[in-house]
């Protein structure tokens, strides 16, 4: 995909004014439903956005991770363009159709081990962790849950219950489902070693729940709201060792890792460490929702005809955009891209260390990569200096998301098909904004 810094808006696509629109928004939608700009979208190409007054930006964010191949990839275009032309829906469960099967066995074969297995496609990644539950349920006939602090897994009870961050995603909405259990997830940045974090495990089986009502541990593989924190090998392998102890099962989560953000198709690809059940979401369809779990075929099937699915499960318009999407990380090498991006931002992040003494920590595999800031003076988590970081490269045209447990960490998600020039464009845009943030 060429650069695009000389790409006119089309008149047609000016509809006002951004402050006009923040106004209406402000009128018609409720604020629990939070906006991070007051700029409105009118175009996008790759990993450039235009918003209706015509100011350009660049995109670190691909939409909380779900354009690892940008914004409108011809590939997507095409097949979305060529499968509404056939038809848009069924009901998969009513009439089904080849490209969801074809798909599911693409996965099948994408996602790490040999083992047999099968699929199923839902809507949004919150359904496809719920139905993840729903299967380790089904399977193991136990119903308790342990998930890990600062893990997120999204925004129905079940995916509230499962986060381990309350403000926002849990204040004021509970009680949430029960038999749900939290456990430290490791950070040497904050003093949780690996061993900290599997003792605590066996400390809930001493004091919350008895391993034998637990059906799934889950985890993402590199953290996504909590702070794009790694999972350590070594605490993978923990688990699993823990899981094929006591008859349970292992949930990878890689909604926000999947489809080559990490260097690899999958986090789980990094390690040989087997999991149960993978769920997977964000950029599997290039901006159309599509969301799906694969686990092991025997895990898959014990669940009872209905009761896996849902009306738009597995869209075909969606199902096509995912065969593109997969053709064009395999024809571009995206998974190497995602390597080559990452490096350069990290080395160009590590590079200034000696002179903002900001930067706590820089990390994480191939394009999932965060930096981590503090107050120099006392070592805490500084969430203001961050907060300003994001303003001050917005102002300068780059779109940043923050996360973390203490709002202190810049994640990066551009698309893996940035080009050479936007990116280079983009570090250049960041580093001005780190130094103009310590005003």
């Amino acid at each position: 995909m060429s650069a695009s810094s000389d790409f006119s808006l089309d008149p047609a696509f000016a509809q006002g004014v951004n402050a006009d629109w923040q106004a209406r928004k402000n009128a018609a939608t409720p604020r629990g439903v939070a906006v991070g700009n007051s700029f409105y979208a009118a175009k996008a190409l790759n990993a450039e956005l235009w918003d209706i007054e015509g100011r350009r930006y660049i995109d670190f964010g691909s939409g909380i991770a779900v354009l690892n191949t940008g914004h409108r990839h011809p590939k997507v275009t095409a097949a979305v363009r060529e499968q509404l032309e056939q038809f848009t829906h069924t009901a998969y469960q009513v009439v089904p159709y080849p490209s969801y099967v074809a798909l599911a066995e693409e996965l099948n074969r994408r996602t790490p081990g040999t083992h047999a297995k099968k699929t199923a496609f839902f809507t949004t990644g919150a359904e496809a962790v719920e139905n993840a539950i729903k299967i380790a349920r089904a399977f193991t006939g136990r119903t308790g849950v342990i998930g890990f602090n600062g893990g997120f897994h999204g925004r129905t009870f079940m995916g509230m219950a499962l986060t381990g961050k309350v403000v926002p995603y849990k204040r004021g909405f509970g009680p949430f489902p029960g038999e749900i259990y939290h456990a430290p997830f490791p950070s040497e940045l904050h003093g949780v070693s690996v061993q900290d974090a599997l003792d605590a495990v066996h400390a809930l089986f001493k004091c919350d729940i008895d391993p034998a009502r637990v059906a799934a541990f889950i985890y993402e593989p590199v953290q996504g709201e909590g702070g794009f924190n790694p999972a350590p090998v070594e605490f993978i392998a923990g688990l699993r060792k823990i899981a094929d102890e006591h008859g349970i099962l292992l949930i990878a989560d890689e909604i926000q890792t999947g489809f080559a953000r990490t260097g690899k198709l999958f986090a789980t690809h990094h390690h040989d460490v087997p999991v149960d059940l993978i769920t997977f979401a964000k950029s599997l369809a290039g901006g159309l929702p599509l969301s799906g779990v694969t686990g092991r075929a025997e895990v898959m099937d014990m669940a009872e005809p209905g009761g896996l699915g849902g009306t738009y499960a597995g869209n075909p318009l969606a199902v096509a955009a995912a065969h593109a999407v997969l053709d064009a990380i395999d024809t571009e090498g995206l998974e190497a891209r995602a390597v080559v991006l990452g490096d350069r931002l990290k080395d160009r992040l590590n590079g200034l260390k000696s002179d903002l003494k900001q930067i706590a920590d820089v990390r994480g595999p191939g394009s999932m990569v965060a930096v981590e800031f503090v107050d120099p003076a006392t070592g805490h988590p500084d969430a203001a200096y961050t907060k300003r970081v994001q303003t001050e490269a917005l102002s300068r045209g780059l779109l940043l998301l923050i996360c973390g447990v203490y709002g202190n960490v810049i994640r990066f998600l551009h698309p893996l098909t940035t080009e050479d020039a936007v990116f280079n464009e983009g570090l250049d845009i960041l580093e001005a904004a780190l130094f103009a943030a310590r005003a």
